[in-house]
């Protein structure tokens, strides 16, 4: 597993823990759903009950995958464990990822603007500097829009144990400051 990949973990871990207990349970990622889907008003009901459904099924895979003890309760190295198995878990990835990069596209044209990239990344906890330089490293069309495939293979590649040199590295706040 390559040190990149541990650090963007370890970023969404610390975002997706909404109340900052140090571990992850189902409320959380009602909560991070609720203010995605929020960061995305113009997008259709059925892409927001996707966007839900995704976070829901991201906690089901961890709590599943991982809490052996039954106390609804995920550690970071448990969920380290998890989410840098492909085998384990590239089913919910694929469903979040293409859930987020729909929400985003709230018209249908295949493309997302920066301003709802930005409100979507910033409703789920990333820093202004760190999501205006992952939209840049997608290579925005002239229009300033990027692809939903795109980012939806950077949310992918995000997760990739593997990768290194990714325009997710840029999420890390290390990467540019």
């Amino acid at each position: 597993m390559r040190a990149e990949a541990t650090q963007r973990v370890a970023l969404v871990f610390s975002l997706l823990d909404a109340n900052g207990n140090g571990v992850l349970e189902a409320a959380d990622f009602t909560l991070m759903g609720d203010r995605v889907v929020a960061a995305a008003p113009a997008s259709s009901d059925e892409a927001k009950d996707a966007m839900r459904a995704a976070f829901e099924q991201y906690w089901t895979t961890l709590a599943d995958e991982l809490d052996t003890d039954g106390d609804q309760l995920i550690s970071f190295e448990e969920y380290s464990a998890c989410v840098l198995s492909p085998e384990r878990f590239d089913a919910t990835v694929t469903a979040f990822a293409e859930a987020l990069a729909a929400l985003g596209d709230p018209d249908g044209d295949g493309l997302i603007e920066r301003p709802l990239f930005i409100d979507l990344m910033t409703a789920i906890g990333f820093q202004p500097a760190n999501i205006q330089a992952l939209f840049d490293a997608f290579e925005p069309t002239a229009e300033d829009r990027v692809a939903v495939p795109t980012w939806a293979e950077g949310i992918k590649d995000y997760y990739a144990p593997d990768k290194a040199d990714i325009p997710g590295d840029l999420l890390v706040p290390s990467a540019t400051a």
